[in-house]
This record gives C-alpha cells, structure tokens and sequence, in this order.
C-alpha cells in the first residue's frame, strides 16, 4: 500500500556561534541593530516535513511517494533520495527557484534566531493528488498554504483517507481554512501549542475539534500523546530516548509510525506506541534524518518499552 506524503523538502543549514546572543546586542540600540556573529560550526541537513517522514516511513520498511515542489538546486536532495530508494515521481523542480530553506544560529544558550526562505514551497499547488496512481492513504503537512488547500481538497476528491498535519502552517490558514480541512480530513495530529492555536483560530475546543474528525492526536512532548477516537481518549506515553539531542523532526518521525500503522490495519494504541518509538529514537540524534535504526531496532526499543514486538 502507497503512502501519499504531500508537504515541504528544505535544507537546514544549522550554525552554532559560540558565545551569547545577549552580549552582542544592546537593548539601548535596537532601533539601529546591526550585528554580525562569527559561526566556525556549521552544517547543512537534509529535512522539510515531507522529506522527514517519507525517512521515516522508509525505516519502517514502507514504500512512501513524496509529493513536494523543489528548486533549482534541489540536485544533492534528489541523488540523498536516489541513495535512499524513495521515489520522485511526484516531486517537482521549479524553475527560477530555490528549494525551501532555514538558515539557524544557535548560541550557547540554545537561543536561536532563524531566516526561513520557502523557495519551491510556494508552488507547491502544482502537483495533484490525483496524479499519485496506487495512492492508498496519505498525510497533508505543513507547506505552502495553496498547496495545503490543495492537497486537503485532492484527498477528498481521490477519495482517500488522510491525516491533516497543518503544524507550521497554522499561522497562514484562517479559521475558516482550518474548519474546511478537518471537514475533510480523516485524521488531524498537531502538538499541544497548535491545538491551543487551532482552538482558538477556530473558536472550537479540543473535544469539538475531535468530533470533525475519524481521530484527533495530540502529541505532548515528554509527556507522551493522546489520541480521541469514536469518542475515547487513547494515552500513549513518551518513550525515553537514549538522550535528548535534537528534537527537530521528531513529529515527522512520529506521523511516519502512525501512518505506518494506519496503512496496515493497526489500531490506535498499536500505532501511537510505534510513533512514540520513532520519536524517541530521531530526537537522540541532530538533524532530521541521520538517525539510522534498522527494523530489529526498532523491534527491539518497541519491545523494551511496551513488552511486545510491533511486527
């Protein structure tokens, strides 16, 4: 069964200033700030929510089809996904553009000061879900806002279940937009801050939120997640990682295992353990997709959290 991952692919390019934003920044002179901050540390990772969870669900042993826009740079993304054996069929260079990008600088702090560029993002309503063939089930996460909308109404209209993941894109969809797409939706997963956000976008709680939806899950952090569905709230609790390293990605690595789970029939108890899995598994380790468990491992770490093999 074909995973339809509809969402962005970016370039993270991540560096660390080695002292403290707060010594280089006079409160006094904001109003003309003009500072420059030396970086000797710098990496470059391979990320985008679509991009992440298509890894994944890869580790999972799955066969995911991205669908996302790219640039004209996108040639060291597209041999990773070569090297990978993930399928571009519906990934689509743009030309005149770059492909989505963060530049982050870190201080010693773990402050952070971030530039995002979305490039190739903004044309992400160029690509159909429609054209997926052998398409089963898929995921809509954060990406450009027509794109978004596109992909929702895509959905629909193939006729398959979906997770909305709206995540980053909250802020650029109206109320009105976000009550649409949960009509749609089969599913919806946000974390605890976006659906503070979306209740109040919406002008509906958590449990009326769920009621639009097959199941609404929230993911909480440390603390684990919960899933309402058919009118019950299922609990999963956190895994603990091995240690907290990065957590960038970490909700893409646990949409991968719930929709693992979804595309094979699981329920809800068995897919949210998995995506907890997952989770703890990508935040030991920086970046988004350079944690590299085989499936025994995942197997394993299942088996020692929750005393069963997932498989």
């Amino acid at each position: 069964m074909s995973i339809l991952v509809c969402g962005s692919m970016a370039y993270d390019s991540i560096m660390v200033f080695n002292d403290r934003f707060r010594n280089h920044i006079l409160p006094e002179q904001i109003h003309i700030l003009n500072v420059s901050f030396l970086v000797p540390d710098l990496r470059r990772e391979f990320g985008g929510c679509a991009g992440n969870i298509a890894y994944n669900l890869k580790l999972l042993g799955a066969d995911p089809l991205i669908m996302a826009t790219v640039g004209e740079d996108s040639d060291p993304y597209r041999r990773r996904l070569d090297h990978l054996g993930l399928r571009q069929d519906h990934v689509r260079e743009v030309r005149g553009t770059f492909t989505a990008q963060a530049f982050i600088t870190t201080d010693l702090d773990d402050n952070q000061i971030t530039a995002f560029h979305p490039g190739a993002m903004f044309h992400s309503h160029l690509n159909d879900v429609r054209d997926a063939a052998g398409a089963k089930l898929g995921i809509v996460a954060p990406d450009g806002r027509d794109g978004m909308l596109r992909h929702v109404q895509g959905f629909a209209d193939a006729g398959l279940p979906f997770i909305f993941d709206p995540g980053q894109g909250l802020p650029i969809l109206s109320g009105d937009e976000l009550r649409h797409c949960l009509k749609l939706a089969t599913w919806c997963t946000v974390n605890d801050y976006e659906m503070r956000l979306m209740s109040e976008k919406t002008g509906l709680s958590e449990a009326e939120l769920a009621a639009e939806v097959d199941a609404l899950i929230v993911t909480l952090g440390a603390e684990g997640s919960r899933i309402h569905a058919k009118g019950a709230c299922v609990e999963i609790p956190a895994v603990k990682p091995d240690e907290i390293l990065d957590p960038t990605g970490c909700g893409d690595a646990y949409r991968a295992g719930l929709l693992y789970g979804l595309a094979n029939g699981w329920d809800w108890l068995q897919s949210g353990r998995l995506a907890a899995v997952m989770g703890a598994i990508k935040i030991a380790h920086r970046g988004g997709q350079n944690h590299r468990p085989t499936r025994d491992d995942i197997a394993a770490r299942h088996l020692a959290a929750f005393g069963e093999n997932p498989w």
